[in-house]
């Protein structure tokens, strides 16, 4: 017998040889059936595996993250296999699940795959997955799976294949088709019931620009077509809502291939809600005891190294700056928190002056790979609403638990209500990858689960998630399409301070190393107006729009009356503008509401005699003839039922 733990702690005995099925069969039938894949003792495995040993045991559904990544996984098999069919002669790569779908990289034989190809494919792999043919995984030798694929001519395989240790390889066979595999299979391909292909693009193969490239579908699947149609829907809505489609139509910002890929310019428009936002917070960060520093773009090369930034950064990003002094080398900072670090060591400290709060809106480099680049939110050039908080140990609790407040006030005002904690812990099995003793991240995780608990946060633990110089709390954000983002950061680092050696005395009169806290409620301006464009539909909280209203006169003779009218709501600090053009009314309005201006303040004949404004709302709403002064009750009221008060 074996014993097998659930994931509620309880143990139960199984005979030998039992699969994780037949294990969700004891729990119910009705788990049972919604039962897709599994992991044993962390390892993910087959429902149908044999478990041979003690262990600890989890099942997925498609409900499950981990069950939607084997779904998808099992989907691109049945996918690969309708290409086999339609393209003969075609080589098969990889095809792994991706956090919505999957994508399968191939060589064609000659010609191309598009978009009109697409519903071909579709019909062929339903006709597959209605077979309901069974996933089954299968060991094989070194020797006989090269033999296997230098008989087909695929190289790709091959030079996998040629990586992998003997006793190691496994196929994974369904219906007519076979393919290398780790596994990692739902049961049947009879589960998957809608298959979308979505695009097709080039890749290289193993992502390096000397190789060949390849073609790569993506695609996506679900266990009902009412899923898919309300995913695509989604994708429709997305479209719509694409920040970079909206940032041009809102005239936000643009790009120049001049200026370089990767380097937003912002327009005017963009650079006074970028200035709104800055002051939102800077106002919140007085209140919170921060204060403001400016530090260079670039810094000596051995800044960076003494960080450690150099050793994870230097190679793929920015080269060195020479300068025409021999030797002398400088980078363009990718960090902040070197340069604070440098700033904190400016002068020494006493227990009694700590914590000091160092806050820059700095703009920092890195060189992302133009494949990767997205909009604003995969750029080059970013500026972090960045902050580093200096503090004894004993502080550390309180100071992390502030910046969550700071961090909550943040979303809360900018309408991100909806967000999980994700606490990012080391990965154990990896320890090269971090810097600092093992004493330290011990302290420094605790720290942050215990002030999340304190918190009432709800909050999962990731592990490998980690900064490489401290663990952190990241808020997961759900945008109005239910899409997840990260955004806002907050993590503990014991290790910077010992590199630069900073210190402060204590009340003993000896010197003592400070706890470092380093935190960005926005992470960058660019990503995070990207996600809030997206987010609002490029609708901003009145408080933070860059035009709160528009005054329309209805002809020449009422522009007069609208200058006055601007005045007044000028002098009550509302944000308007006039449309005096020589265009009919009725274009006015409908541009107005392209630009998403909130209000629409229409003034004609008898506007002027009454001393009144027609006022209509974004989306059509008519307000009716009301004065500026009502006008400006409503405006301050809507601002105050949105944009909470910090700290009062």
């Amino acid at each position: 017998m074996i014993k097998i733990t659930l994931p509620d702690g309880s143990v139960k005995e199984f005979e030998k040889g039992t699969t994780p099925m037949e294990v969700a069969k004891s729990i119910s039938e009705g788990l049972a059936r919604n039962v897709i894949s599994a992991k044993f003792n962390n390892t993910i495995v087959e429902t149908v595996t044999s478990l041979e040993t003690d262990g600890s045991l989890v099942l997925y559904t498609w409900n499950d993250k981990e069950g939607k990544t084997a779904f998808w996984h099992s989907t691109s098999h049945i996918v690969a296999q309708a290409i086999e069919e339609l393209y003969p002669g075609v080589k098969l790569t990889i095809g792994p699940a991706i956090d919505n779908g999957f994508y399968y990289d191939i060589e064609l034989p000659n010609g191309s795959i598009s978009d009109k190809d697409f519903p071909a494919i579709e019909k062929k792999a339903i006709e597959i997955a209605r077979g309901k043919h069974e996933y089954k995984m299968r060991e094989v030798s070194k020797a006989d799976a090269l033999s296997f694929y230098k008989k087909q001519g695929n190289e790709y395989k091959v030079e996998l294949i040629e990586n992998l240790e003997d006793g190691t390889i496994t196929f994974c066979d369904h219906d007519t088709f076979t393919d290398l595999c780790r596994g990692g299979h739902i049961p049947n391909t009879g589960i998957v019931k809608a298959i979308k292909i979505l695009s097709v693009a080039g890749a290289y193969w193993r992502g390096n620009e000397n190789n060949p490239q390849l073609t790569r579908i993506y695609g996506i699947s679900f266990p009902k077509q009412k899923e898919l149609t309300e995913y695509l829907e989604l994708l429709e809505e997305a479209k719509k809502r694409d920040h970079r489609k909206l940032g041009k139509e809102l005239e936000l910002f643009t790009f120049s291939q001049k200026v370089g890929q990767g380097l937003p310019l912002w327009l005017p428009k963009g650079a006074a809600l970028r200035e709104r936002l800055e002051q939102f917070l800077k106002k919140a960060q007085k209140k919170a005891g921060y204060e403001m520093v400016v530090t260079p773009h670039i810094g000596q090369k051995e800044l960076y190294v003494t960080s450690g930034h150099y050793e994870k950064y230097g190679a793929d990003s920015f080269q060195p700056i020479h300068t025409p002094k021999e030797d002398e080398e400088f980078l363009l900072k990718p960090m902040n928190c070197p340069h604070h670090c440098e700033i904190y060591n400016a002068k020494p400290f006493s227990y009694r002056e700590l914590p000091k709060r160092f806050a820059e809106f700095g703009t920092v480099y890195r060189y992302e790979q133009s494949g990767e680049l997205h909009g604003l939110t995969r750029v080059r050039g970013f500026t972090q609403d960045d902050a580093h908080i200096f503090c004894t140990p004993d502080q550390l609790d309180e100071e992390f638990k502030n910046v969550i407040d700071l961090s909550l006030y943040v979303l809360g005002s900018l309408g991100f209500d909806n967000f999980t904690a994700q606490v990012s812990v080391r990965d154990l099995d990896n320890p090269d990858k971090y810097i600092g003793s093992v004493e330290n991240w011990e302290k420094a995780e605790q720290a942050i689960i215990n002030a999340a608990k304190e918190k009432g946060l709800n909050y999962v633990i990731e592990s490998g998630e980690a900064a490489f110089y401290g663990p952190k709390l990241d808020f997961m954000v759900k945008d109005a399409l239910g899409r997840q983002w990260q955004l806002g950061t907050i993590q503990v680092d014991y290790n910077l301070p010992e590199r630069f050696d900073l210190t402060y005395k204590g009340s003993d009169n000896e010197l003592h190393r400070p706890v470092m806290i380093h935190r960005a409620p926005f992470g960058s301006m660019e990503r995070f107006i990207a996600l809030l464009l997206e987010h609002t539909g490029g609708n901003f909280p009145l408080w933070l729009t860059p035009e709160q209203a528009i005054i329309l006169p209805v002809s020449e003779k009422h522009e007069k009356y609208a200058e006055k009218v601007l005045k007044s709501l000028e002098n009550n600090e509302i944000r308007a503008l006039i449309d005096s053009r020589n265009e009919t009314i009725g274009k006015k309005i409908r541009e107005a509401e392209m630009s998403k201006i909130p209000f629409m303040l229409i003034v004609g004949e008898s506007d002027v005699v009454a001393n009144t404004i027609s006022v209509r709302k974004h989306g059509g709403e008519d307000l009716g003839a009301i004065s500026v002064t009502m006008f400006t009750d409503l405006v301050n009221k809507e601002i105050n039922s949105t944009l909470k008060s910090f700290k009062e």
